[in-house]
């Protein structure tokens, strides 16, 4: 459990931290060109899901992340053998949790700022995003990877 805090804490901190530096720094309609053409700080406001989807519905979101984050900490209170993967990937997705869940509590709604374009169809820019986003897709991704490698071991040794 140490560990999960280890990794949880100082990111979900990340993302409170940039997220008040945004607030204080940009307003809503400007942008700070990072690397032009491809990188910049924004101040968007995030009242739905991912990629702006199902605005305006705060209030369920508050209720999917708390119980997201029930189901998060259930498994990492439950006994289980040591399982490195898993367990970077339940802190990640606790910090990601927390943070956007401290975000929808205290504003009503999510702070974004990470605007990346990328230049290609449908990411001409990609939706802007924050730490706490980025902590929750690494986490699916992990997962993902992880179950894959879990079957494909199964696979080969049964």
């Amino acid at each position: 459990m140490k560990f999960i805090l280890f990794v949880s804490l100082p990111l979900y901190a990340l993302d409170q931290w940039t997220k008040q530096l945004v607030l204080r720094f940009i307003s809503p309609d400007e942008s700070r060109v990072v690397i032009r053409d491809f990188f910049s700080l924004v101040n968007v406001t995030n009242t739905g899901a991912a990629f702006g989807s199902f605005r305006n519905n705060n209030r369920l979101f508050i209720v999917i992340s708390t119980a997201a984050l029930l189901v998060v900490l259930m498994l990492l209170l439950r006994r289980h053998p040591t399982d490195t993967w898993r367990d970077v990937s339940l802190a990640l997705l606790l910090a990601g949790i927390l943070g956007n869940l401290t975000d929808r509590l205290l504003y009503g709604h999510v702070i974004d700022f990470l605007l990346f374009d990328l230049h290609i169809p449908y990411a001409h820019p990609w939706p802007a995003f924050n730490v706490a986003d980025s902590c929750i897709s690494i986490a699916v991704v992990l997962f993902v990877l992880h179950s894959l490698w879990k079957e494909k071991s199964a696979a080969a040794g049964g």
